[in-house]
């Protein structure tokens, strides 16, 4: 099949993408590896988003809800649906692109979906893929056990258990809040000396520290883990001294990034420490010709958050006037809700 532009990834950012391009009567395939907005399937229960409505809304469609608050990852999911919906975006789902090959103007993207391949044609690519594809393993002994997981789900799990949360920044916070809250004994270990108040929400730091102040939570500073047992967890001090603490489960809190084989298969340039795409922030446009990039995904592996829903909404735009020399798209929400936000604003 040939089209003019392949779009890979169908979150946030790549559903307001091809909205843009369907505005525009450009034709274009989108595929997903999963569902849309497959990321937040792996989103704890019941959690809210940090940034407000108005920031993570696209292609136009506000989000309403009866409270008027900051919404849920359920919800969220609820909204994209509908936006895929009302603006009849159509897209492949749960299939997986596993190659591109050729150049500027005839690429070919291969497919594989349940077992068969297919194959498009397309004279543009743009890569909105996501940063936070799987965990990012400490890689120590035991990591694997049943037990340890890297992803937190529903607190109900760890009523009256043992929990040791690693990490020290909102997920892990909040996931030791809920915990707690759900009957669980906490224990919180952080490579730190303190819980930042730079890298953790208002709300959550002043809970937190109240909670280990009241010692309701037991606080593990200056501490990371080097291996897992079935009913311990042997950590490691800044001092050099080991302890070992017994454990129900474990819940790593540290982090995720980016599946880059499809980049670096293309010969996207990454550039280090999180091995951040090489692209033109007027374009776009990646090292490699006719292939462009949007979304979260031009921030590689993110350590420091600095690439969110709310700063991609202007990719859109720049793909479309390099495509068409025009700019006209719709993004983010609508014009009466607009203001200008920087990477800072939301940190």
């Amino acid at each position: 099949m040939q089209t003019k532009v392949i779009i890979i990834g169908a979150g946030p950012i790549g559903l307001e993408v091809a909205s843009v391009l369907k505005q525009n009567n450009i034709d274009y395939l989108q595929f997903d590896a999963g569902q849309i907005g497959h990321t937040f399937l792996k989103w704890p229960r019941n959690t809210l988003f940090y940034s407000s409505p108005e920031w993570i809304a696209i292609a136009g469609i506000p989000i309403h809800t009866p409270e008027q608050f900051r919404i849920t990852g359920e919800q969220y999911l609820a909204y994209l649906r509908q936006v895929a919906e009302v603006l009849d975006l159509p897209v492949h789902t749960y299939e997986r692109v596993v190659d591109i090959s050729g150049s500027q103007g005839d690429f070919t993207v291969s497919t594989e979906k349940r077992g068969e391949r297919a194959a498009y044609r397309c004279s543009s690519i743009i890569l909105a893929t996501g940063g936070l594809d799987r965990p990012r393993k400490l890689n120590i002994p035991g990591e694997d056990l049943s037990h340890v997981s890297h992803f937190f789900d529903l607190p109900h799990r760890y009523f009256r258990q043992r929990l040791l949360i690693v990490g020290g920044r909102n997920s892990a916070v909040e996931a030791a809040i809920r915990s707690w809250r759900a009957g669980a004994n906490v224990t919180l270990s952080y490579r730190r000396h303190e819980l930042s108040k730079e890298k953790v929400l208002d709300r959550l730091h002043l809970e937190i520290n109240l909670l280990i102040e009241k010692q309701q939570i037991r606080f593990l500073p200056n501490t990371e883990p080097v291996r897992f047992a079935n009913r311990t967890a042997l950590l490691h001090t800044s001092e050099g001294f080991e302890s070992e603490i017994e454990t129900d489960f474990v819940y790593l809190a540290t982090g995720f990034e980016q599946d880059q084989s499809l980049l670096r298969n293309t010969g996207i340039q990454l550039i280090e420490p999180e091995n951040t795409p090489r692209y033109d922030r007027q374009t776009m446009q990646t090292n490699v010709p006719g292939i462009y990039i949007a979304g979260t995904a031009v921030g590689g592996s993110q350590r420091e958050f600095t690439e969110f829903i709310t700063t991609g909404h202007v990719h859109s735009s720049r793909i479309l006037t390099a495509l068409t020399g025009r700019g006209s798209a719709v993004t983010g929400n609508l014009p009466g809700r607009n203001y200008s936000l920087t990477p800072g604003d939301i940190e």
